[in-house]
C-alpha cells in the first residue's frame, strides 16, 4: 500500500493491515469488516479537527484538598509499592483498597497498620468490585494500578463518580478510550493524570526547565527510548501464565512510548504551544523471541503454545513531526541484549543534552561540557519541587526516586488546588502513540495523523509550571519501620 497521508483521510483504506489496526483505533467488534475500521479510524483522526471542547483541562485547578483521601485499585507488584510510597506524605488518607485477591487487599491492609494509619475500606471479590470503591464518599483519588485493559474502564467511572484519577501508564490502549478520557475529563473536570515516572528524573527535569529557561535555544528535536532486555526471566513467566510484558509484545509497534516520550514533550511544548502533528512508525522482524520459547518448549510443555504464535519485531523506530516543523524519535526494544537505555536527547539551536549511555551529558559546542561546569548548572537549574524533597526521595526509592517526586507533587497540587502537570490531554497524546504505530508498521510505515486531543487550545495553552507553587506545604513523614 502506499497511501498518502492527505489523502487518506479524504480516500479510502483496505487490506490486512487495516484490519489488524482495527482493534486498537477503536472498533469494538473483532469482526469489523474494513469499511468499519476505516470508518472507526477517519473518526477519531478527525474528531480532534471539528470537536468543541467541552473545558479545558490544562492549566485546571480544582478546589483544594486538605487531606487527600485515595482509593486504590489493583494491588499487585506495582500497586502495592504505589500504597507503601504514598504512606511517606502526611496529608493524606488511604480510605480504599480494591483488587480481584483478597489476599492483595489484606496485605496492603497490613501495611497501613505498621505504619500507623487507619484501615482501609476493602474491595476485593470480582472484576468490578472497583466501581463500589469509586462510589464512595471518602475518597478524592482514584489511583489505578490494574493491568492496562482496565485503566481506561476504571479511571472513566473514576471520574463518572466525582473522583480525579491518577492512571499509571498508559492511560488507554486505543483512540477511542484516549478521546473517551478527554471527554469524561473536560464534562466532569476531574484530574485524569497519567502516571509516568520519567518525567520527574533528576537529568530529565533539570534538562526541561534548562530548555523553558532558554539555555539550549529553540529546541527542534527530541529523542525518547525504553530499551530494555526483558526476553531472559523477564517476559515469559510461569505458573499461572505469561507476563503482562509478554500479552503487549505480540503487536508490532511501539507499545511503551510514554516513559522516553514524556520529558521531551515537557521539554518541546507539546499541547502547550506545539502539538504531534502525524507519524511514521517502522519495525525490526523478531529474530530472538521465538526462537527463544522454542528453546524453552524443548523442555517444557508450558510453552509450546506459545511456540505456536508470531511475535513483534524486536526494535521499534517511530518518529513523530510536530505542526511547527520539529521531530521527536521513539525507540523501544526489550528483547535484544542490550544495556538499559532509557535515552533522553534534546537538540536545540544553542545546545544540547544527552542521557544514556551514562553519565548524562550537555553540549553548547562541538564537546561536552565538563563534570565540573555539568554540576554548576545542576545546582542552579534543578527545579525547587525536586530540591525540595529530593533527599528524601533518594531514600525512599522508587527508581531512583522519581516515583516519590511524582506521587508528591500530585498530592502538593491537589492540596493546594493548583494545576496538575500532567492533564488528559498528556495522557490522551502520549498514550495514542501506541495505536497509531501500530497501524502504520502495518501498512509499510505509511504516515498517520495524531488527533489533536486539546481541541486547538495547544495554540494559548502555557508550558508547564515546574515551580514550588503553593509553597510546598505538603509535609513528609516516613513511615515506620
Amino acid at each position: 500500500m502506499n497511501i498518502n497521508r492527505r489523502k487518506f483521510l479524504k480516500g479510502s483504506l483496505c487490506g490486512a493491515g487495516v484490519a489488524f489496526a482495527g482493534n486498537f483505533i477503536g472498533c469494538t467488534s473483532t469482526n469489523a469488516s474494513n469499511s468499519e475500521i476505516e470508518s472507526a479510524l477517519k473518526k477519531n483522526i478527525e474528531k480532534g479537527i471539528n470537536r468543541k471542547q467541552q473545558f479545558n483541562m490544562c492549566g485546571y485547578a480544582a478546589d483544594p484538598i486538605p487531606v487527600v483521601r485515595i482509593g486504590y485499585v489493583g494491588l499487585g507488584g506495582r500497586g502495592s509499592w504505589a500504597v507503601t510510597r504514598m504512606l511517606n506524605i502526611q496529608e493524606i488518607e488511604i480510605t480504599g483498597l480494591c483488587d480481584i485477591l483478597e489476599d492483595a487487599v489484606k496485605t496492603n491492609q497490613e501495611t497501613l497498620k505498621k505504619c500507623n494509619r487507619q484501615p482501609a475500606k476493602e474491595f476485593f471479590g470480582d472484576e468490578y468490585a472497583y466501581k463500589k470503591l469509586c462510589e464512595q464518599d471518602d475518597i478524592d483519588l482514584i489511583y489505578i494500578a490494574t493491568s492496562w485493559q482496565w485503566h481506561t474502564p476504571i479511571a472513566l467511572y473514576a471520574m463518572e463518580c466525582g473522583k480525579h484519577v491518577a492512571v499509571e501508564v498508559p492511560a488507554a490502549k486505543t483512540l477511542e478510550e484516549c478521546w473517551q478520557l478527554v471527554e469524561t475529563s473536560e464534562r466532569t473536570k476531574r484530574h485524569c493524570m497519567q502516571l509516568e515516572n520519567c518525567c520527574y528524573d533528576f537529568f530529565e527535569i533539570m534538562t526541561v526547565n534548562m530548555a523553558q529557561k532558554g539555555l539550549f535555544g529553540e529546541i527542534i528535536h527530541g529523542e525518547g527510548a525504553y530499551i530494555h532486555e526483558l526476553l531472559i526471566g523477564g517476559m515469559f513467566g510461569k505458573p499461572e501464565k505469561p507476563t503482562w510484558r509478554w500479552d503487549e509484545n505480540h503487536k508490532s509497534g511501539n507499545p511503551y512510548p510514554t516513559h522516553g516520550l514524556g520529558p521531551v514533550c515537557w521539554a518541546m511544548n507539546i499541547n502547550r504551544g506545539d502539538k504531534m502533528e502525524y507519524l511514521t512508525s517502522m519495525s525490526t522482524n523478531d529474530f530472538t523471541m521465538k526462537a527463544h520459547v522454542e528453546e524453552l518448549a524443548k523442555k517444557d510443555d508450558f510453552y509450546k503454545p506459545m511456540a505456536q504464535m508470531s511475535y513483534r519485531g524486536n526494535l521499534n523506530m517511530t518518529s513523530v513531526r510536530t505542526t511547527k516543523g520539529k521531530t521527536i524519535l521513539i525507540q523501544h526494544d526489550v528483547s535484544t541484549p542490550h544495556p538499559y537505555n532509557r535515552l533522553h536527547v534534546l537538540t536545540g539551536t544553542k545546545g544540547s543534552c544527552q542521557k544514556y549511555p551514562e553519565p548524562a551529558k550537555i553540549s553548547f559546542g562541538h564537546n561536552y561540557i565538563s563534570p565540573e561546569k555539568l554540576q554548576e548548572l545542576t545546582d542552579l537549574y534543578t527545579p525547587e519541587i525536586v530540591k525540595h524533597i529530593s533527599e528524601v526521595a533518594k531514600i525512599i526509592g522508587g527508581h531512583g526516586g522519581m516515583d516519590f517526586i511524582m506521587d508528591w507533587r500530585m498530592i502538593d497540587c491537589l492540596r493546594n488546588g493548583l494545576p496538575l502537570d500532567m492533564d488528559v490531554y498528556d495522557a490522551a497524546a502520549w498514550s495514542a502513540i501506541t495505536p497509531l504505530s501500530y497501524w502504520s508498521v502495518a501498512n509499510r510505515s505509511n504516515s498517520i495523523d495524531i488527533p489533536d486531543f486539546t481541541g486547538g487550545s495547544w495554540q494559548t495553552n502555557n508550558p508547564v509550571d515546574l515551580t514550588l507553587r503553593g509553597g510546598g506545604n505538603t509535609n513528609i513523614k516516613r513511615k515506620e519501620e
